[in-house]
């Protein structure tokens, strides 16, 4: 299965292992909660779905590598303890609690929440005097004396043997304890990751044109060369912040990610013509609807991999204004329903006293669910956002008390007409942009190219969702799948009622 698959299956199973009766009680008995065992080549996302998996259902998460531990860490360093059986005094040994089960409950305190993911990565990875403690912790989640909370699912990871000389291959014994899932890397599952995860331009439309290269592990006379999605990652990463920072991108610089030679130099030349397209298309111009005919028919007359190319990057400038108009619209709509509140409250605070209170209650959400593991990226920027938002009016507040609501409201106001002005804005952009692919290129391949990566990404997806944009619903691929489906139901229709 593919790392979306995988993902999918993961949360249907905490799903179910976390379904309680009607008695309050888990329905699936923790004998029976076969911890979830991720085996796949490095670098495809294993780890990264699981903190995704934690902020989308909402529940906290303790990560472990398990090559770090030794079997003190993991079961807990033995003391000796006086015990008294049936009048009989013995000494016997005891352990201390284990680091692992001690981290879950300091997460629990920490956060609030009952409930987590136990994952442990490596786990085919641990130490000799560790491995035959594993096939205890795996059927009874157990580690010494001390057990897993229940509402803790385990869910373990490793590499196949062929990518760790680490590895230790699992017994049948062993295996028939775990819910297996073997996954593979698969560029276009990744890619709808990566559209939305800010991953450089250069770096999607290379891939578009190269699929073959998203994932290459090889042996050769000189040693290990490898490529995955995390060395992409960490290139696009590393891409912008040079770029902010004018700093220049060597060839060099791209092989400490993408170690294999040929590769390396491959998008190294490619990154350097796409810089080239940055600046002969001018996407800054095209966005405000400024391009000559000199520019369109440039366009129309260059290779297919330009286009791709141009596509990507007036893709990747209108997905950065959808991304902070919605990032602005989710903050205004949180803030909006804590100043009614406040409005509303019938209590003898002030409004600055109010205000303080909500600031606090979202700083401790933030903090709780920092601690958690569980805060995507989004609603982080929300959440500081939204705070930021309101301690801007507790000193407006504090200045205008006698004025009540008055001050705020004129304040709120503006701030929703600067943000109306930026979705309008946007929008116009948007418009500019179908209007130049379809200058250049009228309806063909790159229109449905560019529709479909706008459905791809979840900000230009959610922004046209919630502000609309008739060049989208003209060009939708799904809607021209649809016109063509029902066209051809009216020609055997036609052909029924012939006959």
């Amino acid at each position: 299965m593919n790392i979306q698959e995988a993902k999918n299956e993961i949360k249907n199973t905490i799903r179910l292992y976390l379904e309680k009766d009607e008695n309050g009680e888990y329905r699936v008995p923790v004998v029976r909660q076969r911890p979830v065992f991720l085996i796949g080549a490095p670098g495809i996302g294993k780890t990264a779905i699981m903190e995704q998996i934690a902020a989308e259902m909402d529940i906290a998460i303790v990560s472990y590598s398990m090559t770090h531990h030794t079997r003190q860490s993991a079961i807990g360093l033995p003391y000796l303890a006086d015990k008294d059986y049936a009048g009989h005094r013995c000494t016997v040994s005891e352990y201390t609690t284990s680091e692992i089960i001690a981290s879950i409950y300091e997460i629990m305190e920490r956060s609030g929440k009952r409930e987590g993911i136990l994952f442990l990565d490596e786990i085919n990875c641990v130490s000799e005097t560790l491995a035959p403690s594993m096939l205890l912790f795996l059927q009874y989640k157990r580690f010494g004396n001390e057990h897993v909370p229940q509402g803790w699912v385990v869910v373990t990871a490793g590499n196949p043997p062929q990518f760790n000389k680490s590895v230790k291959e699992f017994d049948i014994v062993t295996l028939d304890r775990l819910k297996y899932m073997a996954v593979e890397e698969n560029y276009q599952v990744w890619k709808q990751y990566a559209s939305s995860a800010g991953i450089h331009p250069a770096v999607l439309a290379y891939l578009d044109m190269n699929p073959d290269h998203f994932y290459m592990i090889k042996t050769t006379v000189t040693g290990k060369q490898y490529i995955t999605a995390r060395g992409w990652e960490d290139l696009s990463t590393t891409l912008r912040g040079y770029e902010r920072n004018q700093i220049a991108v060597s060839s060099t610089l791209i092989m400490e990610y993408i170690t294999v030679p040929d590769v390396a130099r491959k998008f190294s030349v490619y990154y350097d013509l796409f810089k080239k397209y940055r600046t002969d298309y001018d996407i800054p111009n095209i966005l405000l609807g400024k391009h000559s005919q000199a520019l369109i028919k440039k366009a129309a007359g260059s290779t297919f991999d330009e286009h791709l190319s141009i596509i990507a990057m007036l893709k990747d400038a209108l997905c950065e204004t959808f991304c902070i108009d919605m990032h602005e619209e989710d903050m205004l709509q949180k803030s909006v329903k804590i100043l009614r509140s406040i409005k509303r409250s019938t209590t003898d605070q002030t409004i600055a006293e109010c205000l303080h209170n909500s600031i606090l209650s979202l700083q401790e959400e933030l903090s709780r669910k920092t601690a958690a593991g569980c805060l995507e990226r989004d609603e982080k920027f929300i959440l500081k956002g939204s705070i930021l938002l309101l301690s801007e009016y507790l000193e407006l507040a504090n200045d205008t008390e006698k004025q009540k609501f008055k001050a705020l409201q004129e304040a709120f106001a503006k701030r929703v007409e600067k943000h109306n002005n930026s979705i309008k804005h946007s929008s116009t952009e948007l418009k500019n942009v179908f209007g130049f692919i379809r200058k250049c290129w009228k309806e063909g391949q790159e229109m449905v190219l560019f529709v479909s990566e706008l459905t791809m990404n979840r900000y230009s997806s959610s922004f046209i969702a919630k502000w609309g944009s008739d060049d989208y619903y003209q060009y939708n691929h799904e809607l021209l799948v649809y016109d063509q489906d029902q066209k051809l139901k009216n020609e055997i229709s036609d052909l029924l009622k012939a006959l």
